[in-house]
């Protein structure tokens, strides 16, 4: 495992949805000192059931948010990773079970924590469908395409691709213990 001063300044948490991005770059962001971005928040509406905000208001904020000196910036959101990695010192993919991501969709929408990594302000979280979908059969082995994408960026990489691999990058990166 590369060590975290390797991946800069500048660091995306990228992996399928449940994986524990949020509350990796939070811990990062903490050992760091640096800003911590989710996706999540600047793709939604705050104080809505995970409403979208318009495409372009969206890009706007993804795009502004980038230009920071340092941050670890957590989600994917495809269709902007072109100009994210170019701006990235270094990456960190993580991946588990598609069930274990099910599971964690489901603890963190019934139980609805306001202080959880990652949480949309003002948000009430309500199980969907679709959600449910996304991570079992649509998204559930997007790791790979994770993988390939970040394999041709050229940027310094660290993957965990199980539960046990990520606590081990914990451990190893001294971080703040996770709730």
């Amino acid at each position: 495992m590369l060590p975290l001063h390797s991946l800069g300044e500048r660091v995306v948490v990228v992996g399928p949805s449940n994986a524990g991005k949020s509350t990796l770059a939070v811990a990062l962001a903490k050992k760091l000192g640096f800003p911590a971005v989710h996706l999540d928040q600047l793709h939604h509406l705050p104080h809505t059931d995970w409403q979208p905000r318009p495409e372009a208001e969206f890009a706007a904020l993804h795009d502004a948010a980038i230009l920071g000196e340092q941050w670890v910036m957590e989600g994917n959101y495809s269709r902007l990773m072109p100009q994210r990695l170019a701006r990235a010192t270094g990456a960190i993919l993580i991946t588990s079970n598609h069930w274990l991501r099910f599971s964690r969709y489901l603890k963190r929408t019934l139980i609805n924590r306001s202080d959880r990594a990652g949480h949309l302000e003002g948000a009430q979280d309500s199980i969907k469908w679709e959600m449910i979908h996304w991570i079992l059969v649509k998204t559930r082995d997007n790791g790979v395409k994770y993988a390939k994408i970040l394999q041709e960026s050229g940027l310094p990489v660290v993957e965990c691709r199980t539960a046990d691999a990520l606590n081990n990058l914990y451990r190893v990166w001294d971080l703040p213990a996770r709730r």
